[in-house]
Parts: C-alpha cells; structure tokens; sequence
C-alpha cells in the first residue's frame, strides 16, 4: 500500500515536471515559428535530453529508427546516441560511499573524479585498486530506477489510451515499443545480472577456445546492484579505422573475429552480446577484441532461430516467398497473412533498393542494411509484429553492417562459412 502511494507522489510530481517541459517546448516552438524557424525536432530533442534517461532512450530509438520518423527527426536526435551530460562526483560520489562502504576506502588507491562515459542510466570511472590493479567503476546515477518506473507508469498509460482511440495502433506496436524499451531498461539497472551475463559469456569464450575476444573480469566482492567494478580495458573502438590499423593493420581480420565469435554466440551461449554500437566493441591495444557492456543481452527461442537461419539462405537467394514465410513465423499475427502478397511486396522493395544501390555507387547504406531496417515497416503492414529477441538480433546485424562497410567492404555478413556455422550451431 506505502508503495502504491509513494508510487502515485512520484508519478503526480513527474507528470507536473513532464507537463511544465511539454509547455515550454511548445511556447518556444511558438516563438521560433513567429520568427520564421520551425526548429521542433531539435527542440524536442533537447526537451527530451532534459527529461532525462526515459526520454533520452526513446529519442534513441528515433534516430536508430529512419523508416519509423521523418528524415530530420532522426538527424536531429543523433547526439542522443552520444555521451550524455555527465553528473558531478559528488552527485556520484554518494552512491558509492552507500554501497560500497568502508571498501571505498579500504579497496581503492585512486579514483578519477572526472568520467570515462556517461550514459542515459550510468556513468563510468576509471580507479586503481590498492593492489595496483587499473579498474572501471560503472555507477548507477541516482534515482534512475524510480525514474524509469514512473515515467513507463505513464507512458503505458498514455499508450492504452492511445489504443482504445486508435484499434489499429497494435500494427504499429506502439504498446509493445514501450514495453521492450521499459523491460530492456530496467534490466540495465541491476549491475550484478550484467555481472553473470559477462561470466557467462567467459565461459562460452572458454568451452569454444577462442583467445582473440575476451570480456573484462569483474571484482565480485567490489560489486553491488549500482555499482560494478570491471577491470579496464585499453584500446579503441571497433570503427576506428585509423586505430585499429596502428594496432593490428589488419582490420578486415579483426572484424572477422568479433564477427565470428558473435556468430558462435548465438547458439552456443545462454545469451549474445545485444547493444553492440561502437563503444561497445573494442580493439585492445594487445590485438585482442574486447566486448563490454553487457547490461542487454538476447536469447534466441527455437522458432527465432530457426526463422532466422531461414533468412540468412532466403536473403542471398532472392528468395521472397521464403522470406516471407520466415518471417512470419517469427513474428505474431492476429489475422491470417496473404503469403503471396506479402511476398511480392518483399521483392518490389528489394527491386527498389537494388536499384536505387545500382544507380548511386556512394549510397553508404548497403542493400542488406535497408532491406533489415524496412523488414518491420513491411511486415506490420501485414498486421505482424516480432519479439523483442528479434528486433534485438536485427538492430545488432546493423550494428556489424556499420562496421563491415567502415573495416571491411569486401566482407559477406552470410558468407557460406558463415551460414554452415549457423546451420551447425542449431
């Protein structure tokens, strides 16, 4: 019962200060418009930054998302993929003293006051343990969970409204963005699941004998739900061409790797690396791949799996009543789909972006990136809707597509190899 009113408080405040935030944004959309600037999706941007971490997930999602929002929405909102502003240390330094205690004290030799990162939910620190070893401390910022909690209160809300208005909102599963984006974030809070999902991760690296990608060690006993202390990585990220040139010049071989050993994950690992972006992917400054960050990960059901083994030999085919057939059984459907046409508009978007990649040679999106980003566009046309394990895999092959066309353009994402892994490991 406490909990249900300390609940409602916190969501009645949140409102006011959403509310006030959605007030001033219109009143300077005003004045900008008055003046002959129509500047909403930067403006909104900003209001979302402010909001904070809720808001700056879903500006995320927009600018990851050029065939849910318009064009300028989606350039506008890429500073939302950055680092966002980092709080003070002695916002931070609180946190640490109440979970870790006398072991601040006991435990570190140094800590750097001013962060490596901060993200929507976290910032990291670098610090040296007393026994010399060189560690990163990643500490929750305050109140981010209640945060979360309450915002998703009222946009779950807002969305069932939006749902007895509108009965055809579940094709665009608006509802089921929320909720992924709610249960992907609340998952992120709890350092010492990502703390089993990296051991579990050694383990995989272990059992498949690969040496070339490794994981940070964690400190168990320095650890907590808020705080997770790892040791630190030196390198550059994965699409850093120039770097990972001065450390291997070889970065074809290297994508390679952190390709293939993500491949091998899939099937092989209770759970795959899923929020692979450029920071997340390292080239150490021994020749080795680092994976970090393994507050999301993904785990495949057996229908996933098989439709996505499915694609992985439609796609380089061409062939669409196979695609089509895959992917719904990936996905979910209230009504019965036309597999035919489905089908035929598979092929006329792929005939449309072959020849849209045929006639611009400096086009930077491959056919296979926009064909994957489109899948759902496409898709719930036809009233179908795919699991968050999905939309998960398919957000981490852009990921890698990114990297292939920066390391390696020459490099086949489903090369036979490749698929013969795929086809082995299921």
């Amino acid at each position: 019962m406490l909990k249900e009113m300390l609940l409602s408080i916190r969501s009645a405040k949140r409102i006011g200060q959403t509310s006030l935030a959605a007030n001033k944004l219109v009143l300077r959309w005003l004045i900008n418009r008055k003046s002959g600037e129509d500047q909403l999706p930067i403006l909104l941007r900003d209001t979302m930054q402010d909001l904070g971490a809720t808001y700056i997930k879903l500006g995320q999602l927009v600018a990851s998302s050029p065939t849910l929002f318009p064009q300028e929405y989606v350039d506008a909102f890429q500073s939302c993929l950055d680092q966002t502003t980092p709080l003070p240390f002695s916002t931070i330094q609180p946190i640490l003293e109440e979970q870790l205690g006398a072991k601040l004290k006991t435990q570190f030799k140094f800590i750097d006051e001013k962060p490596l990162a901060s993200a929507s939910i976290a910032q990291v620190h670098a610090a040296q343990l007393i026994t010399g070893e060189h560690v990163v401390l990643k500490v929750q910022k305050p109140g981010v969970k209640e945060l979360l909690e309450t915002d998703f209160h009222f946009l779950q809300v807002a969305t069932q409204l939006i749902d007895l208005i509108n009965p055809k909102a579940w094709k665009s599963s608006i509802i089921d963005i929320v909720e992924e984006i709610r249960n992907g974030m609340l998952e992120e809070c709890d350092f010492l699941q990502e703390a089993d999902n990296i051991e579990e991760f050694r383990d995989f690296l272990s059992q498949a004998n690969i040496d070339h990608v490794v994981v940070p060690e964690v400190y168990r006993k320095l650890s907590t739900k808020k705080v997770l202390v790892m040791e630190r990585f030196y390198g550059v990220p994965l699409a850093d061409l120039d770097g990972v040139r001065d450390i291997c010049g070889d970065p074809e071989f290297a994508l390679l790797q952190a390709l293939d050993a993500w491949f091998m994950s899939l099937r092989q690992c209770q759970h795959y690396h899923a929020d692979l972006h450029a920071g997340n992917v390292m080239m150490l400054n021994d020749g080795r791949i680092g994976f970090i960050d393994f507050g999301i990960v993904g785990r495949l059901s057996t229908s996933t799996w098989e439709g996505i083994t499915s694609l992985a030999v439609c796609v380089p085919n061409e062939d669409f009543d196979g695609l089509a057939l895959a992917l719904t059984k990936i996905g979910a459907t209230k009504d019965e789909v036309d597999l035919k046409v489905f089908a035929n508009d598979l092929e006329a978007f792929w005939s449309q972006v072959s020849n849209d990649n045929t006639s611009t040679s400096e086009d930077p999106d491959s056919i296979w990136r926009a064909m994957m980003v489109t899948f759902s566009t496409i898709s719930a046309r036809h009233g179908i809707r795919f699991p968050r394990e999905f939309t998960l895999l398919i957000k981490q092959f852009l990921y890698f597509d990114r990297y292939i066309r920066v390391l390696a353009p020459d490099v086949d994402m489903f090369d036979a190899d490749r698929l013969d892994m795929m086809q082995l490991a299921g």
